[in-house]
This record gives C-alpha cells, structure tokens and sequence, in this order.
C-alpha cells in the first residue's frame, strides 16, 4: 500500500465560522511532500492515485484519499464532464439504512453521518458550505404475508447494528398514520422515522469535486483506452491510456489504478486483457417517472394526496416505489423490471434515449393506484433513463483488489445504491490505498474472492 511508505495524518476537518456562512481555511498538519498539478487542461505523466471515473464514487474515493494523505498525486480521468449519463445524477437521490447485511447498513450510516455534516466538511475556503437538501423523511417498506417473514429479519439486523429508529407497522397502524394510504394486501410495513429520505446528488457530487480540488487533486477531462501492463503474476498496471476530446492521447504513470468507472466497469477491467478474471458489472437501464396529481374527478376527496412535506419514500410489495418531489401533488416513481420483461445490458449511452412507458402504463401505474386512489388520476410530467452499475452475480459492490492485477482496486457493481454508499465506499478505498487495510467499516466481505468463487452474497432490500 502507499501507505507503508508514508504514514497517514490525523483526519482534518474544516470548520464553519460562527460569525460566517463562508468557510474558514482548511489546516493542514503536514507540508505537502508531493506538488499535485491543479490545471484541468493538462494532465501530469505520474500520479500515485488514478481514478478511473469522476461520479460520486470516483470523487468520493479522490477527496477520502487526499484527506487521508495530503502529500499524494490524486487524478481522476472522467469522460463525461458534464455528467448526463452519470447514474448519481439520473436517480431518485435516496439513503436508508433498510438493509439486511451489515456491512451495508454500515455504509450508509458513514454517508448519513456523511451528508449531515457535508456544509462544514465539504466547504471550500472562501465559497458558501454546499447545501445537499436532505430530506428527512423515511423509507417506508411494504411487505405481503409472502414477505413478512424478510422484512421481520432485517429490522432485527438493523437494529442489531445500532439503527434503533426503524418502526414495524401493522395494517392498522399504516392506515391510521397514512390516511391516503390502501393497506390491501400489505401484512407489514418498515418505517425509518428519521435518517432516511433523500437529497440532491449534483450538490452532493459537486461538492466533493470543489472540495477535492481544493486540497490537490486533479481532474482531466478524458476517456481511459487502455492500460501498460506488467504481465507478471500478478500483473500491475504501469500506466494508464487517457483519450482527450481533441484526439490527443497521454500515458499517465500510476502507482494506484482505482476503477470507479460505474456502469462500464466491467469494460474497464477488459482493457487488462486477456488472463484478467472479467468484473460482473453490466449496465442496466432503470426508468424515472415524474407525476403529478390532480384534483380532477374528486381523487383528493376520495382518499388524499399523500402530503409532500411527511409522505416517505415507499417501496410497495410490488417493487414500485415513490416519494414526493417539489410541490405539492408531485411525485417521482420507478421500478425495477420484472423479470417476464427482460433486463438486458447495454454496452452505449444511446440506450437512455428511450424510456420505457408502457413500464409506468402496465407496471407501475397499476401499482401506485392499489396503494392510492388518488393516484389514479395522476399525469406523468416527464421521464428520463439512466444506468445501475448491476451486479450480475449478486448485485452488491466489489470493492477491493483484482488478484490478477495488484494495484487495480475495484470499487464497482452497487445495483442502485453507490450514490448514497458512495462516502462509505470511497473512505473505505482510502484507507486500502493508505493504510492497507479497511480501518472503520469492514468490506472484506465485498472483495472480488467472493466473484472468483461464484458464491453470491445477497442483499434481501435491493429496490
């Protein structure tokens, strides 16, 4: 690790002046031993760190790197700068600690904890403390009496990792704390009272980029092509191929490769050829529909709108979920496609052209006006698609080493929720780069032994 050459500092926080909305300046402990290049349009020849990716698990990984080591080269290589397919940014924005394996719940207690002091930690000197809209307002998971039994074992998981705020609702329990609310069918419910709900993730990936940037790591523009290989066993990567937008191509020297490239990491790690044991990670096309509800045809008398302002996120029975979104009577849904429908991979961009509406007509609508007949006069204001980076073998990350090439360190495959693991899985990176081992949470479990074995590792509340 690099960490066995350089010892890893104190964790520094910046702090916010009482007497301010700005930042004050972030101190340091140590001199920088290493001068880390901070123009965008150029690209130095050696790093210690590159990252394969700029979303939120790539700036994520950058920014926990260089806190814990500030002498390091960090770069991150990302080739869509504007991020319109990054799948952070195409998603419903949600966290919640509603998962059956600890080292799960771990993580995004670390991003919660994350999130709630992001206006002091990812603050830049001189710049307003970023402001992520987080809004507290739950999860709230249905189950029939089919999956009553699952929903049961993982409060108790949950409650056994400290999360004590989940609340089991029975029927009459749901109806009576949501009104608007149709318990047909449903045999229990898990509600997170706090902690959970959702925010912004262009403030949040924004955020980490400004404050990455302030304390030395660079960003270029650019597409990874190729690896310079070592063909040892195991083999490392000397050297990492960079394609800029004008045609030029730079080889850019790497002690560390991280892979944080998303959706496409399993494409990344086909770059190291043949012999190289292939990443599960596909691209899947999950749809994003925004509706609003009428007071037409008397739907708000016959049952109510849910209210914006206290209404969770809710995971029905069936796989559909929603939340409120804006104003009043606006609501953001998806689902996950049912397996008679096919989930195929995508290996483009071009797939998110197409939204798949007769999902919402034939799935999803259904589903919502079971659960709310307000809904059934609802009208769908628009829609986008974007990627999950899915996990084919078990749809967990992979985070660790590739045994076939040492210093390529995985962070991929989260299936729907890298956006709110992302400060847990970058920090957990971190500390492998510096210290060489995880310090905090444990992720072990999620390392790429599990792939070469073909032993899944399920997680029961994947949505």
């Amino acid at each position: 690790s690099i960490g066995a050459m350089w010892a890893v500092p104190r964790r520094l926080f910046a702090t916010t002046s009482a007497t301010s909305s700005r930042c004050t300046p972030f101190p340091r402990a140590k001199p920088r031993l290493l001068s880390a290049p901070r123009l965008l349009s150029t690209i130095a020849r050696d790093y210690d760190v590159v990252v394969c990716g700029g979303g939120v698990i790539g700036a994520s990984v950058a920014y926990h790197t260089i806190l814990a080591d500030p002498r390091l080269r960090v770069c991150v290589v990302e080739r869509d700068v504007r991020y319109t397919h990054a799948s952070a940014m195409l998603s419903a924005g949600g966290i919640r600690q509603q998962f059956s394996l600890p080292a799960n719940i771990q993580l995004s207690l670390y991003g919660l904890d994350f999130l709630r002091r992001a206006a002091s930690d990812l603050c830049v000197p001189g710049e307003e403390p970023p402001d992520l809209q987080f809004k507290e307002q739950g999860y709230l998971f249905l189950a029939s009496e089919q999956g009553e039994a699952t929903l049961r074992r993982n409060h108790a998981t949950q409650r056994a990792e400290g999360v004590d705020w989940m609340r089991l609702l029975d029927p009459d329990e749901l109806a009576t704390r949501f009104p608007w609310m149709d318990v047909g069918g449903v045999a229990l419910g898990c509600l997170g009272e706090h902690s959970e709900g959702w925010f912004d993730p262009w403030a949040l990936l924004t955020a980490l980029r400004s404050k990455a940037r302030s304390l030395g790591v660079t960003f270029h523009a650019g597409e990874v092509t190729g690896f310079d290989l070592e063909r040892t066993a195991p083999g490392a990567i000397r050297a990492v191929r960079v394609a800029d937008a004008e045609g030029g191509s730079s080889l850019v020297g790497a002690r560390e490769v991280v892979n944080a490239a998303g959706a496409f990491a399993g494409q990344l790690v086909g770059l190291c050829g043949a012999g190289v044991a292939p990443l599960p990670v596909a691209a899947r096309k999950r749809c994003v529909f925004s509706f609003d509800v009428g007071s037409r045809g008397g739907a708000r008398e016959a049952r109510g709108v849910p209210p914006g302002g206290t209404t969770p996120l809710v995971v029905d029975p069936s796989g559909v979920y929603f939340r409120p979104e804006g104003g009043s009577g606006q609501f953001l849904c998806g689902v996950s496609p049912p397996k008679a429908r096919g989930d195929p991979d995508y290996d483009d961009v071009g797939a998110l052209d197409a939204v798949d509406h007769d999902l919402f007509e034939e799935v999803i609508w259904p589903a919502l006006y079971q659960r709310c007949e307000a809904f059934g006069s609802l009208k769908v204001s628009s829609s986008w698609a974007g990627f999950y980076e899915y996990n084919t073998l078990d749809q967990n990350a992979v985070i660790g080493r590739h045994p076939h090439v040492h210093n390529l360190v995985l962070c991929n495959g989260f299936s729907g929720h890298g956006l709110q693991q992302s400060p847990g899985a970058g920090r957990a990176v971190a500390e492998l780069l510096t210290a060489g081992t995880y310090q905090t949470v444990d992720v072990s479990c999620f390392g790429f032994d599990r792939v070469a074995r073909g032993e899944p590792l399920f997680e029961q509340n994947i949505v």
